[in-house]
């Protein structure tokens, strides 16, 4: 099979963050293909705002890193292009507001209520949600229509997939490029 061939099959990008003690945020991107094998990593170097950043952003500095600087940048710089970014974190949703791909976050059926996920948003309708296995996905609330986006291509993933499982290996990668970046 051609690497066009490869390209064009359904892409997913798992997208996190994470911050280093003294350093600010790392992100990571890892693209795989609909079996979870990887197609594409990419990674920023730290993201630490100066004190005046802290002060003028407040409560939406960290939502802006994300998204904005951090999540934008990497979703730009990879070429191999997702076809869905999953993240795990709620502040990075607010990253569809910047790019053309639909954005959602994988939560487990287990996991705590909407309001400790960092949604405060008291009308927030269960619709905004779409149950995957045994995780579920949520989406920004203005683009509604990326609900039905994944909905339309639910047949290119596997429904017994453990959706969260890929962040633990961006963490890990991003973990080791922090030891390897500084150890030199």
């Amino acid at each position: 099979m051609s690497d066009k061939g490869l390209q064009e099959k359904f892409r997913i990008g798992f997208l996190t963050a994470v911050e280093v003690e003294e350093a600010g945020f790392v992100g990571g991107l890892l693209v795989t293909n609909h079996f979870g094998r990887p197609l594409e990593f990419q990674c920023t170097t730290p993201v630490k705002p100066n004190k005046s950043q802290e002060i003028l952003y407040g409560p939406t500095l960290v939502p802006y890193m994300l998204s904005d600087l951090i999540g934008k940048t990497l979703i730009e710089k990879v070429s191999v292009k997702p076809h869905i970014v999953l993240t795990e974190q709620s502040e990075l949703l607010s990253l569809r507001e910047n790019i053309s791909i639909p954005v959602a976050c994988v939560t487990r059926e287990d996991s705590e209520s909407a309001s400790e996920n960092g949604l405060e948003n008291s009308q927030e309708k269960t619709e905004d949600r779409l149950q995957f296995g045994k995780q579920k996905l949520r989406f920004h609330p203005s683009h509604t229509d990326d609900q039905q986006i994944v909905e339309n291509s639910r047949n290119e993933l596997i429904e017994e997939a453990d959706l969260t499982e890929p962040f633990d290996r961006i963490r890990e990668a991003l973990n080791e490029t922090m030891n390897s970046a500084t150890v030199r």
